[in-house]
């Protein structure tokens, strides 16, 4: 029996990585898999070898204060992997983590096939990675046509996939109004899905909550949350004894409150895409401390954080960054938003003709679970 070691780093990429191999699993039940990810490959009935948590880290200064627990984790990670001894390593995304552990894996065992899904952004920093790449990586699958170039360059086999969380899913009928109360206004808000955002992050929405909460008396705020944090949060709010917040952690039940929302708070990252998937206005936020910021202002050779401005070079979902990412600056932002609905229709207008262009013709989990059933087989 063929077997294949799926390798995450957080919870955007088990997401990711649960619906390739969903797909994979329709077209082959003859193969064995061992996981280290979270509750969405968990769902689909692959064992995780660790705790998704322990992987996790954000931030240049997080990274050095845990250096040497990050270090034990890779060589612990694959040793495992060794042991398992794959056919196939898929590793998806938190390139800092799964390339190194990728890296030792292909050193210690050749003959192992190395996939790696969402190419590291070399288009934002750090291009010479590219050339380090290719030397432990097979074959990498793309979420964006532009990458393309990036590693053609250096003649790395590389596939544009697509993203698989703008598919057309075939949805459950769900009906929210047995969870909330019916015609209920719904502002969903996205703290993150790490500890380390959650902590900085939900302070500040806290308290935009408690501005909104001046003018507004009919909305309802739904933070969406992973379950391993769930309670972190509920701690946090309940301190902060507001009473229109709900928290939703059940991935079925997510997407349905989305696409119910008149407008979502988000933190930077993969979800943006969903929200703009379903149709639906927001603004994106982000912070960290000082010195990272600082790092990264150095490096990085873009303008924009969220993809969607960076592919059309203007910013068409508004992002308030460091600073600006205060509780003031998004009540601002999202009370005008609210009283302009001509902006919150051109905002998703233009969303919906990015999203056209960046879109698989076909199937995006489809097409790189098909790379990966040419791997098991070549």
């Amino acid at each position: 029996m063929k077997k294949i070691f799926i390798l995450t780093g957080e919870p955007s990429g088990d997401k990711l990585a649960a619906k390739v191999i969903s797909k994979l699993k329709l077209k082959n039940n003859q193969i064995e898999y061992l996981a280290l990810g979270g509750e969405n490959l968990k769902a689909i009935g692959i064992t995780s070898i660790f705790n998704l948590n322990e992987v996790t880290f954000l931030g240049f200064t997080r990274v050095i204060l845990n250096i040497f627990k990050i270090k034990k984790k890779i060589n612990e990670t694959t040793k495992k992997i060794l042991k398992f001894n794959p056919d196939i390593l898929f590793s998806v995304d938190s390139p800092d983590f799964t390339l190194r552990v990728a890296k030792l894996v292909k050193k210690n065992s050749p003959n192992i096939k190395t996939i790696h899904f969402v190419a590291p952004q070399v288009w934002v920093w750090r291009e010479g990675r590219v050339k380090k790449i290719k030397k432990f990586i097979d074959h990498i699958l793309l979420l964006f046509k532009f990458e393309k170039k990036y590693w053609e360059k250096e003649n790395v086999s590389c596939q544009f996939v697509g993203h698989p969380l703008l598919e057309n899913d075939k949805e459950a009928k769900i009906e929210i109004n047995q969870v909330f109360k019916k015609n209920t206004a719904i502002i969903s808000v996205f703290p993150g899905s790490r500890e380390s955002e959650l902590k900085v992050l939900t302070p500040i929405l806290l308290e935009f909550i408690k501005l909104m909460n001046v003018k507004y008396e009919d909305f309802l705020y739904v933070f969406h949350s992973t379950r391993s944090q769930r309670s972190n949060l509920e701690k946090m709010i309940s301190e902060s004894q507001i009473n229109n917040i709900e928290i939703i952690s059940d991935e079925k039940i997510k997407d349905h409150i989305l696409k119910k929302s008149i407008f979502a708070v988000s933190k930077s990252g993969t979800i943006s895409l969903e929200i703009c998937k379903r149709k639906i206005p927001s603004i994106i936020i982000y912070k960290m401390n000082f010195l990272n910021f600082l790092i990264v202002k150095m490096l990085v050779k873009i303008k924009f954080a969220n993809i969607i401005n960076i592919i059309n070079n203007k910013e068409i979902i508004p992002e308030l960054i460091q600073k600006e990412c205060n509780a003031k600056e998004i009540y601002n932002s999202v009370v005008y938003f609210l009283k302009n609905p001509e902006l919150m229709k051109k905002q998703i207008n233009e969303c919906q003709e990015t999203l056209t262009k960046i879109r698989s013709k076909t199937s995006s989990s489809d097409e790189a679970s098909s790379v990966l059933t040419n791997f098991l087989t070549s």
